[in-house]
């Protein structure tokens, strides 16, 4: 346990964080499962409207460091594909 006023701010800092991480980070999950659920489907009129609400998300997880950027490039590559494909 934290000692110091400063390591329990700390503390109590960094699990606020976390939630908050966590929350994006299933967020961008789902998007990326509606689409992938979508192209399951067959449906392409809506797997490409998922990737088009998918993309922006996908992106902003990124741009706050959730996840690299690589990643998002590679997810965004992955499922673009796949609508494609249909």
């Amino acid at each position: 346990m934290a000692n110091t006023a400063q390591a329990r701010k700390r503390a109590r800092q960094a699990e606020t964080h976390r939630q908050h991480n966590a929350s994006r980070r299933s967020t961008m999950r789902t998007h990326v499962k509606n689409v992938e659920k979508a192209v399951a489907a067959g449906d392409k009129e809506g797997a490409a409207e998922t990737f088009k609400l998918a993309v922006p998300v996908i992106d902003r997880t990124a741009n706050q460091g959730l996840i690299h950027k690589n990643k998002a490039a590679r997810q965004k590559s992955r499922l673009n594909k796949r609508v494609k494909a249909l």
